[in-house]
């Protein structure tokens, strides 16, 4: 214990701050020495320090840039610990997934080609069936063709031959309908992919190669030749 002079001796008193910051606050500290008693008083500011002794009569200002520039600054991506080996692993799965979509397109591709493929096959099988059905009803249409042409003009309006008339009518409307229809080559240049040439005559009013006479019609299916014509010639 220190021995007071005079009586009274003032005293530095010493203080540890928390951790944690404290408010500006008067504090009054009695001590004692050999029955007399100093009062000492300490004004302290706001501080924040870990582990230092701060005495209160020291008081330390510190500006807003100086306190933000003594923050700790967070450490950048590329340097934290195992970046590289996860950049690394996320380049590799990047890869992996262009690849596949890669392929996903490629297969897309191909699929969408054999569908289409598919369909026009599909498409050219049925119309090869059809054909093939349409062309055995054609001697069917010639029939009714030939009987309508044998009837007298007095008996066209009677009930029966109406009744042929109209059945033969209803049978070309449903072959239109599918597709089928007649070329009437008369008059038309003579086409070897259209018309089958049975007859050649000379008639000075008909051009060079023009049809004068479709003995047989022919017809189409769509695009495609159903029968061809049995033509005269011209020329």
């Amino acid at each position: 214990m220190m021995m007071a002079k005079k009586g009274v001796t003032e005293e530095k008193q010493e203080t540890t701050v928390d951790k944690k910051p404290s408010t500006k606050k008067k504090a009054t500290v009695a001590t004692s020495n050999e029955g007399d008693v100093t009062e000492v008083k300490a004004e302290t500011e706001e501080v924040a320090c870990e582990g230092t002794d701060v005495k209160v009569d020291e008081v330390e200002n510190v500006s807003e840039e100086n306190a933000e520039a003594a923050r700790p600054k967070p450490v950048p991506k590329g340097s934290r610990r195992g970046s590289k080996a996860m950049q690394a692993e996320l380049d590799k799965y990047k890869e992996l997934a262009l690849g596949n979509e890669e392929k996903y397109k490629r297969l897309l591709a191909e699929f969408e080609n054999a569908r289409q493929r598919t369909e026009k096959e599909g498409s050219k099988m049925f119309d090869l069936g059809a054909k093939d059905v349409l062309e055995k009803l054609l001697p069917v249409v010639d029939n009714f063709e030939r009987a309508i042409a044998s009837i007298p003009d007095e008996d066209k309006e009677r009930a029966f031959e109406q009744g042929v008339d109209k059945i033969y009518r209803q049978l070309m409307v449903t072959l239109e309908g599918i597709g089928v229809a007649p070329m009437d080559a008369t008059g038309k240049e003579f086409n070897p992919e259209l018309h089958n040439a049975v007859i050649h005559i000379e008639d000075e009013n008909l051009g060079e190669n023009v049809v004068a006479e479709e003995m047989q019609k022919g017809y189409m299916y769509k695009d495609q030749v159903l029968r061809h014509s049995m033509v005269k010639v011209a020329n």
